[in-house]
């Protein structure tokens, strides 16, 4: 007889694998980009690197389209109410079009002076600008797919965004040659190919909403709203709490020395990496719970949030003998110089140790996402965040090096995973069969 928590393998797996391959090809528009920006100049590809860093934090406060709208599609079908469910999506799309809207104007307006911020040369500036001004326009696009990636989750469908998302980056990828050289429109070129491909991305997942999701138009109702934008401001909380905390990070590892601030990016895009395939479970936590919670079926959700930590540890230990068998290869795979490998060699081991309690973390942040707990998440991010920088601020006065820098991201993990912990595993957590709702 099969467990009942591995009962629900094939309903994870179901969402957990399309899941991880959208997460893989979302990156997919900006790394063809590079490939081909590539092999214009210097130049052309600093002025994309800037723009990247730009877009980048122009959009991370928006995750919520996604993170917050999953959850709350999901326990509006799990109650048998898909009106509402349809209300939220419709909320959220009037949301990403409004906020996609002001993205586009800032970044239109405030294209010069954001450069001179991010220290771009006149040269690389002259270049950017025309970039950032044209991939502003898809701004309403980026948050209109953000959104409908949440709301497919929500109704525990991850192949759709999948397949939404190779689709748009095939567009991007014939466009780009295209355009940067058969039209011999430089970096501009790459700039109207990721527009087209996102607006192309945005159509597909209106078109797909409409007919298989539903649209309820006829006013924005304010309360469901308030209720999506102060799930917005937790998601945005978290978000900048732990943006804030690899930030300094990164300020200190350049405090202490050329190598070690390039060790450090190396030991971070792994990190990155591996939280990236890692996140498959968190969508699926955030999917199932608030669905069984939805229905009340508070055993299921119980069991299914046990289930998804064993897989997280299982992959995070997984994860945690790679890089210990690889330790002396992977870092050659990003330099040649002897000082940044000697640097990646001093923190390996503690990236490699922290793994399969950093795939815990990242597990139970879907779990607590999928019972709607986004205040206490955020509340709990700012708290192991606070903690982590009290460890970078002494780092360098110390004398701790790199590694010093990585014990405080280790301890992050840490505290994340006590506060997250103790939420879902006390005796009054709301995800215990027989305790009444949060």
């Amino acid at each position: 007889m099969t467990h009942p928590r591995r009962a629900h393998d094939r309903l994870i797996l179901a969402l957990g694998l399309p899941a991880l391959g959208a997460l893989a090809a979302d990156p997919l528009v900006s790394l063809v980009d590079t490939a081909f920006v590539g092999r214009l100049g210097t130049s052309s590809l600093a002025a994309l690197g800037i723009d990247a860093a730009i877009f980048a934090l122009a959009f991370f406060a928006f995750n919520f389209l996604a993170y917050g709208v999953t959850p709350l599609v999901a326990k509006a079908i799990g109650e048998g109410d898909t009106d509402r469910a349809a209300r939220v999506v419709t909320n959220g799309l009037v949301a990403a079009i409004a906020l996609g809207l002001l993205v586009t104007a800032v970044l239109q307006l405030g294209a010069g002076p954001i450069l001179d911020l991010m220290g771009a040369s006149n040269e690389v500036a002259s270049e950017a600008s025309g970039y950032l001004r044209i991939r502003a326009l898809a701004a309403p696009a980026v948050l209109i797919i953000t959104l409908g990636h949440g709301a497919f989750r929500g109704h525990q469908d991850t192949r759709t965004p999948f397949y939404v998302t190779l689709a748009f980056n095939l567009v991007n990828l014939v466009l780009d040659p295209l355009l940067i050289f058969g039209a011999g429109w430089d970096l501009a070129g790459a700039a109207v190919a990721t527009l087209i491909a996102q607006w192309f991305g945005a159509g597909l997942f209106l078109v797909l909403l409409r007919r298989r999701v539903g649209l309820r138009f006829g006013g924005v109702e304010s309360g469901e709203m308030l209720g999506l934008l102060r799930v917005g401001r937790d998601v945005v909380i978290r978000s900048a709490a732990l943006l804030a905390t690899f930030t300094i990070a990164t300020r200190v590892a350049a405090t202490i020395g050329d190598a070690e601030v390039a060790a450090h990016q190396v030991g971070m895009q792994i990190l990155i990496f591996l939280a990236l395939s890692i996140d498959a479970l968190a969508i699926a936590a955030q999917s199932l719970i608030a669905r069984f919670v939805g229905e009340g079926r508070r055993t299921d959700a119980w069991d299914v949030s046990v289930r998804l930590l064993q897989l997280g540890v299982v992959v995070g230990v997984a994860f945690l003998v790679v890089l210990v068998l690889t330790r002396s290869i992977v870092p050659g795979w990003f330099t040649n110089e002897p000082e940044v490998r000697e640097a990646i060699g001093s923190v390996w081991l503690i990236l490699a140790v922290m793994q399969p309690l950093a795939a815990l973390v990242y597990v139970w942040d879907g779990i607590v996402m999928g019972a709607g707990a986004f205040g206490y998440l955020a509340w709990a991010m700012v708290v192991s965040g606070v903690a982590a920088v009290a460890v970078l601020v002494v780092v360098v006065p110390l004398g701790w090096g790199l590694p010093g820098v990585w014990w405080a991201i280790g301890l992050l993990n840490i505290v994340r995973a006590a506060t997250l912990g103790w939420w879902h595993l006390r005796p009054a957590s709301s995800l215990r069969p027989g305790v009444g709702a949060a």
